[in-house]
């Protein structure tokens, strides 16, 4: 079985974080009544935070110290207000946007971050690393050599006795397009946490390869053969997973789930340990 994680996760490494996922997804495996069917040595992670990490940045230094003024025009502030939206759908403590911010200007771009370091998602976390996590999510479909490096992470861990895998946040990105680029791959699971795959134009729409169709019948290309189960799982109160039901942007075949969280809407090891995480990466393994 192969991990990918998500956006943030520069700082970290791959024995870091299957030290985080290990005994979490042990977990969701006994919820689903299959506590032995993985081993710590059947888990590898695929690991790409450090493309993200500046040459020569050591751990005590931390993100680059970036403000509301470090966020881009366009895609940056769009996916923040995107964000916020969200945010203020899931959690009644925070107030939504009103009409003047669907044009993004300096001012709204403080109070949408403002608003998100106040909500229960983002709570606690610097605004230096919401305005990081942001320009991740901006330079992976922005930059084609760091997209290539981080999809060729992913194909390189996945070998031909892999068939399960994992993908969290950003990762979920990151997988599918790698597994879109391994034609006959042997991968029966796909197992996406987090997921933010299916938002309209800032990503669905950006993806490699190119989702097929035209007009609202546009769709994304299957990322493997008909013997590949996809399970898409999302937490309502997940502002990452903008789109929760992926299955009108990928097809019926996919399937969508729902799972509560708490606080810890996004957080990889609060999906890993749910029954119906185990229960998916149990199928692709049996």
């Amino acid at each position: 079985m192969v991990g990918v994680h998500g956006i943030g996760k520069q700082l970290l490494g791959e024995g870091t974080l299957l030290k985080e996922w290990q005994p979490a997804m042990a977990d969701g495996l006994r919820r689903a009544g299959a506590g032995d069917a993985v081993s710590e040595s059947d888990m590898a992670m695929a690991f790409y935070g450090d493309l993200f990490r500046p040459a020569g940045q050591y751990l005590a230094v931390g993100d680059p110290r970036f403000t509301a003024a470090d966020v881009g025009e366009g895609f940056e502030q769009e996916l923040l207000l995107a964000w916020w939206r969200s945010a203020a759908e899931a959690d009644p403590g925070v107030v939504p946007p009103g009409a003047d911010t669907l044009v993004a200007t300096p001012r709204s771009v403080q109070a949408a971050l403002r608003a998100l370091s106040g909500s229960r998602f983002f709570a606690g976390l610097a605004l230096r690393s919401m305005v990081s996590d942001l320009k991740q999510v901006h330079r992976y479909l922005l930059d084609a050599e760091l997209r290539t490096q981080a999809r060729t992470r992913v194909i390189d861990a996945i070998g031909e006795d892999t068939r399960v895998v994992v993908a969290h946040s950003l990762g979920s990105v990151v997988a599918y397009e790698a597994l879109c680029t391994l034609p006959g791959h042997r991968v029966r699971a796909l197992v996406t946490l987090g997921s933010p795959l299916g938002i309209p134009n800032l990503i669905f729409h950006r993806l490699e390869p190119r989702p097929v169709g035209s007009g609202g019948s546009v769709q994304g290309v299957w990322p493997g053969g008909q013997g590949l189960v996809w399970t898409n799982i999302a937490d309502e109160g997940d502002v990452v997973a903008l789109v929760k039901d992926l299955r009108p942007a990928f097809g019926q075949g996919l399937r969508s789930a729902r799972v509560h969280n708490g606080s810890h809407a996004h957080d990889a090891t609060a999906y890993l340990t749910d029954e119906l995480c185990g229960r998916a990466i149990t199928e692709g393994l049996a």
